[in-house]
């Protein structure tokens, strides 16, 4: 009883601060927005409990996974058939976000996932104080599962502060298709750094990669900093925030009418209801659905 006490005090508290942000009282919109709000909140709590349920359905949501491969989901709409597309032997998937977002522990969670074996390796190296570590630097692909032909996923280099810098980067990326061990240099960066990737071993490797066109992007963003940035009055958390945000709405992200899906991380370090504050937020921000676009997933096992 107490649980759930505590629960609905979450909920209230929430949906007060978060009324703030909208109409005031007395606008004509209030009543509708206050609606609306809660619909979306009470959406993406109830979404938590709906995974508990489908997690028993992971095989089969894994044997889909698994049994993929490109052009596997077109459809034969305007009398195009499989034939008449362009479709690439591998799926390339680009992750994209902000330095110690988790992007790296994000590809070893799916890859952990998909290939259900608990003795191999992790695949992709992850920092363990972003603050004094290296990050990632170079594009890294990894195939998903090992061995397989149907998905490539790309780690990347955190972004930058300066938009149009991480601009630059993407449109490049985009246009120009990513390259497996391509090292990522800014022209911010400051001479020690490049020195540094210049003399690491096989640097030159990447130059005979094919490069690979970026079918979808998956943006990454740490929960803890969104939820700073709402409850703090930190300069550099909302500008974080400003940053992601104008870099998802690059129209070089978007295929036709579809904007990049939303992970978010480190959910694990905070409470359910602020994980909801989370999602509901950035999904206000970039303009996507919190519950259907945006998706909560911790680096540990628990959901």
């Amino acid at each position: 009883m107490k649980a759930e006490d505590g629960k609905n005090e979450s909920d209230r508290l929430f949906l007060e601060e978060f009324d703030k942000m909208g109409p005031q009282s007395s606008s004509p919109d209030f009543e509708a927005y206050h609606k609306r709000r809660q619909k979306v909140y009470k959406e993406v709590l109830q979404s938590y409990d709906q995974l508990r349920v489908r997690s028993k359905s992971l095989n089969e949501a894994k044997y889909k996974v698994l049994s993929y491969f490109p052009g596997t989901w077109i459809e034969n709409v305007g009398g195009k058939k499989l034939s008449d597309y362009d479709v690439p032997k591998t799926t390339s998937l680009l992750l994209i976000g902000p330095k110690g977002c988790g992007k790296s522990s994000l590809v070893n969670k799916i890859s952990r996932v998909l290939e259900d074996d608990n003795f191999a390796p992790e695949r992709a190296q992850i920092s363990y104080n972003p603050s004094v570590g290296d990050g990632t630097y170079y594009l890294q692909g990894y195939m998903i599962p090992r061995g397989s032909a149907s998905f490539c996923l790309y780690d990347s280099r955190g972004l930058a502060d300066g938009t149009s810098e991480n601009i630059n980067m993407i449109q490049n990326w985009m246009n120009n298709g990513v390259r497996h061990g391509e090292p990522v240099i800014r022209k911010s960066d400051d001479s020690s750094l490049r020195r540094k990737m210049k003399f690491k071993p096989r640097e030159l490797d990447w130059k005979f990669c094919r490069p690979q066109m970026v079918n979808f992007v998956i943006f990454v963003v740490d929960a803890v900093s969104v939820l700073k940035s709402i409850e703090g009055d930190g300069v550099e958390d909302l500008l974080c925030l400003q940053m992601i945000s104008e870099v998802f709405k690059q129209p070089c992200l978007s295929f036709k009418d579809d904007k990049p899906v939303v992970v978010i991380t480190h959910g694990d370090l905070l409470s359910i209801a602020d994980r909801v504050r989370a999602r509901v937020y950035l999904g206000e921000l970039l303009g996507i659905p919190p519950a259907k676009q945006i998706f909560d997933i911790p680096v540990c096992r628990k959901p």
